[in-house]
Order: structure tokens, then sequence, then C-alpha cells
């Protein structure tokens, strides 16, 4: 994007210039489909002319439930995600004041934004999707106006290595800043027509589509019941005639009329198993076509597996490393092809300094689950930042004069290890409620204080598990479980001695002042 642009290339679209644009209609590929029709429109692909599988394609995704059902289910998992405009690293202040500025008018057409990532989305199954820029001035900058074009406007140059605009003379390469171009990264990269999964399911498709005429067909036939009119060897002509019509009106209206000794018989066809052969196929050929989309078949069928929710929780982890990657993908296309031209345009930003577009694909943990585990970990001596705790919860950092909800945070113990260790094993002399030994004059308030400072390296060897356990933890579920798995592991050998030895001393203690008490009598 380092050439000079002319004003007017920006205002024109390119296919303006294309005759057979002028008034498009989609004509149908689908018409008479056979396999061997179907292997010739893939064949033309190959060899750089896309229309015909471009209009096969198209067609697939209208007249196939499945395939519509799923594509949609992709794009709008990745159109419903929260975004935001990132400045580059180690912004200038004029770079920060480009960015906040982009963040507002991408805002202003959140509308658009979402109906063209919608559009590129369509690259998933095409191997590349393509939205027309027309540019316009309007409040002193450069406004875009974005048109998704048909895929079958365009084909493979000679080269085989991009795609260009088909004209009338044969094609001709994008013009850049008009553009939006995207083209997801699939396994077989290189290959430009078959880099889509429609690729991939078109033959699903064929023997889908197959299965469900014969279906059709046998249904015409055999799906509804028989019914016969019988009559008497004394059955004149005319009575025929008439069993006949009161056969006929009984099929239609399901009312007739008929002479008291002619008899109607209704029989239902007989199903020789529980399911049909062309019910079984189509059932077949959904399932290859969710797994190619979605990369699994659980979110698309309500289908109960037996094994809990966990087989469908997997299948949803799936899917969001899916739908990750296609936010990853369509944000850098997005970035590239109208983030940069927009600020080139209206603040004279190169490419290599542009802001980027980024999705926010990270979900939020439980926030009553944190509520109530970190005041405990806190509580125990696990230093845990607010950032982290910020980030995980998907909260927010205030602004300086924002009204924030809550009050003061309560007074954390002192920075280290030893008091830390001392909150937890109950430090007597740290809590007011506890007299000074000094003005106790039994022994109780000593004893605490000896037990205190015996059981603290205790307490720090079983912190040290504890914390180890955090440290190693992905997630507060997995520390929960790790807590309780290690409940009966944990290192309490030197605590036990400490607290016998203290149960023991208190004993005696107590036995001294009844008997001191008493005037040493038994």
């Amino acid at each position: 994007m380092t050439e000079t642009i002319r004003p007017a290339a920006l205002r024109e679209p390119q296919t303006a210039r294309v005759a057979r644009y002028a008034r498009p209609w989609h004509e149908s590929a689908l018409s008479g489909l056979k396999p061997a029709t179907v292997a010739a429109m893939l064949r033309e692909a190959d060899a750089g002319d896309l229309s015909a599988q471009a209009r096969l394609f198209a067609d697939m995704q209208d007249r196939d439930a499945m395939i519509a059902a799923a594509m949609q289910q992709r794009a709008l998992a990745i159109a419903r995600l929260p975004r935001k405009i990132e400045p580059p690293k180690d912004a200038s202040t004029a770079e920060k004041r480009a960015a906040e500025a982009i963040a507002g008018w991408l805002d202003g057409m959140s509308d658009a934004i979402e109906d063209a990532i919608v559009a590129l989305t369509d690259a998933v199954g095409h191997g590349f999707s393509a939205i027309e820029i027309v540019w316009d001035r309007g409040d002193g900058l450069w406004l875009p106006q974005l048109h998704a074009r048909p895929h079958d406007w365009f084909a493979i140059s000679e080269d085989r290595r991009s795609i260009e605009l088909a004209t009338d003379a044969g094609s001709e390469p994008l013009r850049p800043y008009t553009w939006i171009l995207h083209q997801p990264r699939m396994p077989r990269a290189g290959y430009v027509a078959r880099g889509g999964i429609y690729r991939a399911i078109i033959w699903p498709f064929v023997y889908k589509a197959y299965a469900i005429g014969d279906f059709a067909e046998f249904l015409e036939t055999f799906g509804l019941p028989f019914v016969i009119g019988k009559y008497g060897r004394e059955a004149t002509e005319e009575d025929k005639s008439r069993l006949l019509q009161a056969v006929a009106s009984l099929a239609h209206d399901a009312r007739a009329i008929m002479p008291l000794e002619m008899q109607l018989d209704i029989q239902r066809v007989a199903s020789s198993g529980s399911d049909s052969p062309h019910l079984a196929m189509a059932r077949w050929a959904d399932e290859a076509i969710a797994r190619a989309i979605l990369g699994q078949t659980l979110s698309i069928q309500a289908k109960s597996t037996g094994l809990g929710s966990g087989v469908a929780d997997m299948h949803e982890r799936v899917r969001e490393d899916i739908r990750d990657a296609d936010a990853r993908q369509a944000a850098a296309t997005l970035t590239r092809d109208l983030i940069a031209p927009f600020a080139a345009l209206n603040f004279g930003v190169p490419p290599d300094r542009c802001p980027r577009l980024v999705f926010d694909t990270s979900e939020p943990d439980d926030i009553a689950a944190y509520a109530q585990a970190i005041p405990a970990l806190a509580a125990a001596g696990v230093r845990i930042p607010e950032r982290w705790v910020r980030q995980r919860l998907g909260i927010p950092d205030p602004a300086d004069d924002e009204p924030v909800l809550g009050g003061a945070a309560q007074p954390t113990a002192p920075d280290t290890e030893a008091n830390a260790a001392q909150l937890v094993a109950c430090n007597a002399s740290k809590h007011d409620g506890w007299r000074d030994a000094a003005d106790d004059p039994t022994p109780v308030t000593a004893m605490v204080e000896r037990m205190d400072i015996e059981a603290a390296p205790a307490w720090g060897v079983i912190l040290d598990a504890v914390r180890r356990l955090v440290d190693e933890a992905e997630s507060l579920e997995a520390l929960r479980d790790a807590l309780l798995a290690a409940y009966g592991d944990l290192p309490s050998d030197q605590l036990a001695e400490v607290m016998a030895l203290g149960f023991a001393a208190a004993h005696l203690a107590g036995r001294y002042d009844v008997e001191t008490e008493s005037g040493g009598r038994r």
C-alpha cells in the first residue's frame, strides 16, 4: 500500500467498469446435478475459472439447511465477539490519538462491521471472500462503504497464486485500498481453488441430495396407504365405475358413497426395518458436514450420548478453538485491508505503525467461585495480584473519576512469608482479644505464644504445599479439586506433634492450677 492512489479511483468501484456486472443475476448450478457435472466444475476451478464452482457452492448453502445453519453458527460466533483497536507497540502521542479516533469511527459503524465480518466468514467455505470498498469524503475524513461481492465475479491469476477480478477480457488484479480480501489459512496452503471447506463437503452434499430425492420418490409411491375396492361377480360396468369413483373420492376428499354390497380395504405398506436407508445416508451426510464446518456434531444436533455433559463441554471447547482461529484471521484481514487504509488516508499512518483490530476471545471465569476462594487464599498467605483477578473475571480498571461499586479495601497483612504463616496459625499476640503475658497471671498467654512460635515452621511447610498447588492449577475448579485430593497428604506430622505437646502442657497446667487452689489435696 505504498503506491499513490488517485482520489477518483477511491470513489469509483472497480467492478463498475465491468459490463457484465452492471445487471448481475445468479444462475443456478444445480439444474440436472450429476456427479460427472460436479467433477467438471471442480476441474474448471482448478484450471482458474471459479465461476461454476462458486455458483455450486452458493447453491449448496441456499438449499441445504445443515450447511446454512452450520455456517451461520460459525459466522455469528465471531461477529458477536467484543472488539477493540490497539495502538502499535511503543506508540507515540500522535499514534495513540489516531488509534482513539479509529476506535471511535469503528464504534460508529458497528453494524456495517458486523455485516462485513459475517461476509468474510464465507471464505471458510469458498476459500476466499471479497468486499469492495468505495471511499467518499465526509466530515473531513475519507469514509468507506462496504459492498460484499459474489464469489463468481473472481478468477485465479495466471500464476495460480492470487485472486483477481474476472473481466470481459479475462481478469485483472484487485486495486489496493479498495478491497478487503480474506483468505483463511487452510491445511492445503497454496491451492486457492481448493482452500474452502465446501470442497470437502461437496460429495456428502451430492450423496444427500440423491438420498433425499430417492426417499421422496419412495414416499410418493409407497408412502400413502393403498385403497382397494372390492366388487362381486354380479357387478356391472356401471357398478365398477361407481366403485372406482368412490375410491378416488376417498383418496382425495376422505368421503365417498358406494353400494352396500361393495367393500373398501385400506392397506398400509409395512416397513421392513426401524429406519430408512435413505434417511441413514442423509444423517451421515449431515454429520460429515457438521464435522467439517464446526469440528464436531453435538452443538448442532440434539442427541443424547449417555456420557453426561462432559462430552458436550469438550466439543464446545473444540468449537471455541475454531472460533478463536477465525477471529484472529479475520482481525488480521480487517487490519490490513480496512484499518490500515483508513489510517493512511486520514492520518498519514504508515502500514507498519498502523493500529490493529483485536477480538476479545477470553471467557470470564465464575465470579461467585472467585469471591469465595480469593479471600480464603489471601488469608492463607497466598499473594494474589489485583491485575490477575481483574483479567480472569473480565473486570476493567476504573478511570480516575469514574464511580465504582464497593468500599475501601480491607487492610492487608504485612508482606512477609513469616507474618503470613503466623496469620494462618492464629498468632495470638497479633489479636486484640489476647492479653499481654505480663498482664495475665495464668500461663495461658505464655503457652499460646510458645505454640505460635513452635507451630510456625510446621504451618510454613503446609503453606508451601498449598502454594505449589495454587501455582500449578490452571483454573479455580482445578485448584479446588487439587486441594480436596491433597487434604489427606499434606505434611501435617510436625504440626500434630506441636499440637500434642501443647495439649499435654495445657492438661498438666490445668491439673497444677486445680491442685494449687485445693491446697495440694488429692
